[in-house]
């Protein structure tokens, strides 16, 4: 664990709001705090370099001392059966079981215990797949057995637990799912007398044991002990006497809740948000949709490393004051030797703004990659070793995500099982959203390796340089207030990597661009992949990667709809809404964190239409420079295509070439047919490719677009004053400054 770190309840904040810290210490000095605005995040001593500026220190307040906290990682399911009745001398609980992985820690099943979590019975699967059972209270010597039945791997098969503690014995039944002729194995164990009274399915991670990993299927608790015969009889769905409670897990997958379709309504809850909406037993194929059939989706996917809430206490409240500027804030914590930084949003108050160009802030996406721990960390003690070094002397970020797995990955990496981690949360450390977090190192300081949030600064640094007065907003406030949030914008601009999207926030977009607004999207690979917000818990976001797109993971066949809403997940393209449609460009191809120059269209210096644009600029070429890759056209670009949606009166003003080969470069998965053809026919070194494009649109609107993720990267090269910067300055004096050249009619 971190020495010193935390996170905040929301990643943006009003003026008049409280934002709450839950910060850990364990590094025993006193925590001093205080509130800075950011206005650089980039460490690179080349560059403009981390800047802050401190701010008064009224409307933050300490209101307990942060203590060591560790992460409670692993989800499970809770039924607090005594709630209801009172629990059965004699009973059977019957499930159905698919391990994903075998561990060396010993991963609880099943729980059976009471209030105190001292006394009870605990069934765990072992490393060699027995199943091991301790019945007593697991401080005084309680009892042990072992099973010789070996659970199979990905396969499923149901158990049942017959508890019969007049006799203080119980008995575990075994029979394999898919094989109906196969006969049951039961084996029996004495035990010493133990009470319980709830029921844990899977159970949190710590040092002695695990959470389960793999799925739970359809569990029921009767108030007897039945036979092997009554069991089979149980699992096949047949009506048993003495049923308590059938839970049923294709209800209510939106959410945390379990329900049980029993006489009691022995409900339950799901902590840490395990995956819902996953294939069952009974899973045919024939359909891919779990709202088609619910029956076939009446599993729930459990993993030892979930965590949605590190449900630490809050420490510190801050009062956003009511005259605080709109920008990027951070609340600096030094405790000894330790420091951190908690980075956070102030958006104006609702329904006013105080400039006419606002700047959306891309949170989900941050919240998506949110600790990714990159490949290179584990594969490469190079990369490793050059990533410790230019942190310590650059005096940068030094924690990495892939040193501290206890604080949970990222949607980007893999569960302990090999599952891809679907759902993201905020309420976690996010290493990667600090100022200051490198996530490329490189051997020399012309380039900074920088991504998302310190790269967004970049552009942040820019604004503040060329004195131009800006507004944040982030993905929050773009959901949940769609076009009512935009439209008392003249120009809003996006920042390096927009990635992740609601249908919400396209429509808003949608409709901001068509009610005359003036929209600059200066990044590359953004509105790619649809996402899903959790109902109950905000800061929650759910992504399927389905097919189609580059991922870092494949779904599962037949998991492709997010449990939170229903929806067919993965890109926005397969969803029938291409980037190109919004912004003229879309996601082309992807290559190492290098970058190129961009050549500028004979004809747009010449074009009424284009002209202004490179107003100042003499050079043929722009952008062969900067501190993302050492140019403005590299890493992930993006290209315009009729086909998918760019307007006919869409214009490529300039277009990247000369990409390093080193890269390597690849097209994405989505536009190959085969590995020499493509869907557009043209090569594939065609459509590696940034166009920078320019279009109107209805009302005296308009749309900018630079078609690469490294772009905001040149910005800040010879102190701001470059090709780059006098074009987008040039562009955004023009979209703020009243009617373009040639307005399209309303």
């Amino acid at each position: 664990m971190l020495p010193l770190t935390g996170y905040a309840d929301r990643l943006s904040v009003r003026p008049g709001e409280i934002v709450k810290f839950h910060i850990a210490n364990a590094t025993g000095a006193k925590v001093d705090a205080h509130i800075v605005r950011v206005i650089s995040a980039d460490p690179n001593p080349a560059g403009s370099g981390i800047k802050t500026a401190d701010i008064a220190a009224h409307g933050l307040q300490q209101i307990a001392e942060p203590a060591p906290r560790a992460s409670q990682q692993g989800s499970s399911a809770c039924i607090w059966v005594a709630e209801k009745i009172a629990p059965p001398d004699n009973f059977t609980i019957v499930l159905n079981l698919w391990s994903s992985r075998s561990s060396e820690r010993p991963q609880t099943v099943m729980e059976w215990r009471d209030m105190q979590g001292t006394d009870g019975l605990r069934l765990s699967l072992s490393a060699d797949r027995t199943l091991e059972i301790v019945a007593g209270d697991e401080g005084a010597d309680p009892t042990r057995g072992r099973t010789r039945f070996k659970l199979g791997e990905r396969t499923w098969t149901t158990i049942a637990c017959a508890f019969d503690l007049s006799r203080k014995r119980v008995s575990l039944v075994f029979f394999d799912v898919s094989d109906a002729s196969a006969k049951p194995v039961e084996e029996s164990f004495d035990v010493k007398f133990f009470g319980g009274t709830a029921l844990f399915l899977s159970g949190p991670s710590d040092q002695e044991k695990l959470g389960f990993n793999g799925k739970i299927e359809a569990p029921k608790m009767f108030d007897r002990a039945l036979s092997p015969h009554e069991i089979a009889a149980a699992a096949r769905g047949e009506d048993i006497p003495g049923l308590i409670a059938a839970w049923d897990f294709s209800r209510d997958m939106h959410t945390s809740r379990i329900v049980d379709t029993g006489p009691l309504g022995l409900h339950g809850t799901l902590v840490n948000s395990p995956t819902r909406a996953v294939r069952g037993s009974t899973w045919t194929g024939r359909e891919q949709c779990y709202r088609h059939a619910p029956e076939q989706y009446a599993a729930i996917h459990f993993h030892d490393d979930d965590i949605d809430d590190c449900r630490w206490a809050v420490t510190h409240e801050y009062t956003v004051p009511k005259d605080l500027k709109s920008g990027a804030y951070a609340l600096l914590l030094k405790a000894g030797d330790a420091a951190e930084n908690i980075p956070f949003f102030v958006v104006p108050p609702k329904g006013t703004q105080s400039a006419k160009l606002a700047v959306l802030v891309s949170t989900f996406t941050y919240t998506v990659y949110g600790n990714h721990a990159r490949p290179e960390w584990t594969v490469d003690p190079k990369w490793r070793d050059a990533w410790i070094k230019q942190a310590a002397e650059w005096k940068a970020y030094p924690h990495n995500p892939g040193a501290h797995r206890e604080y949970g990955l990222s949607t980007y990496n893999h569960h302990t099982d090999g599952s891809g981690i679907a759902l993201a949360s905020w309420h976690r450390p996010m290493l990667n959203l600090r100022i200051g977090y490198v996530t490329y190192p490189y051997p020399d300081i012309r380039a900074s390796g920088l991504r998302h949030y310190p790269a967004d600064s970049h552009l942040l640094a820019w604004l503040e340089a060329k004195g131009h007065d800006y507004d944040l907003i982030t993905d929050w406030e773009l959901h949940h207030e769609g076009v009512d949030l935009l439209k008392r914008y003249t120009c809003i601009m996006t920042g390096t990597h927009p990635e992740y999207h609601t249908g919400e926030m396209l429509d808003a977009l949608e409709a901001y661009r068509g009610g005359g607004g003036r929209f600059m999207y200066l990044g590359g690979n953004g509105f790619y992949w649809k996402i899903a917000l959790s109902p109950e818990k905000p800061g929650v976001i759910e992504i399927r990667r389905a097919e189609g797109g580059i991922r870092a993971w494949a779904a599962e066949p037949g998991e492709y709809y997010n449990q939170f809403d229903g929806e067919y997940g993965g890109l926005w393209r397969r969803n029938g809404r291409p980037p190109q449609q919004l912004v003229g460009v879309g996601f082309t191809a992807q290559g190492n964190f290098v970058g190129s120059h961009y050549r500028i269209m004979p004809e747009a210096k010449t074009d009424a239409r284009t002209a202004w644009m490179f107003a100042g600029i003499a050079e043929a070429t722009i952008g062969g420079f900067g501190f993302s890759g050492h140019g403005a056209a590299g890493f992930e670009l993006d290209r315009t295509d009729m086909r998918l949606g760019t307007p006919a009166n869409a214009v490529v003003v300039a277009r990247s070439e000369n990409h390093p080969p080193e890269a390597p470069w690849v097209l994405v998965p989505e536009e190959q047919l085969t590995h020499i053809t493509t869907i557009p026919g043209e090569s594939h070194k065609q459509l590696i490719r940034a166009d920078m494009t320019y279009f109107e649109t209805p009302n005296n609107g308009a749309v900018f677009s630079t078609g690469s993720i490294t772009f905001c990267g040149s910005l800040p090269h010879n102190d701001f004053d470059n090709s780059i910067s006098t074009l987008l300055g040039n562009v955004l004096r023009r979209f703020l400054g009243g009617d373009l050249a040639f307005p399209i009619p309303a």
